[in-house]
């Protein structure tokens, strides 16, 4: 919202004051980000997270394989940055999707 504000500075000569408008624009705040994690399993098929990670975050099948070994090894990894509702929704999608599947794949969010 613009909030308005006139400076008047009068000439002696008139009655008629000069108007001066100056804005003022609030600061926005970006709203947070949140990593979507992917966890390790020992039961899920490497195969599966490959197709998840293609499927629901856009990857190339070379990305998907590559994360999925990130995974594999370290145990978890951030498989994305989103806002709040995008991160929720993605990780609601994949639950549901590992869960139709019968797949224990874990997956998460956390603000950056």
């Amino acid at each position: 919202m613009l909030t308005d504000f006139y400076m008047m500075a009068q000439n002696p000569d008139d009655d008629l004051g000069i108007g001066v408008k100056l804005e003022t624009r609030p600061k926005t705040k970006r709203p947070p980000l949140y990593k979507v994690l992917i966890l390790n399993d020992d039961y899920t098929p490497m195969e599966f997270v490959v197709h998840v990670l293609e499927r629901f975050f856009g990857m190339t099948h070379a990305q998907a394989f590559e994360l999925m070994l990130t995974v594999h090894k370290k145990g978890i990894a951030v498989v994305g940055v989103f806002s709040y509702e995008i991160a929720e929704t993605k990780v609601a999608l994949v639950m549901d999707f590992a869960q139709r599947h019968q797949h224990p794949l874990q997956c998460t969010m956390e603000k950056e």
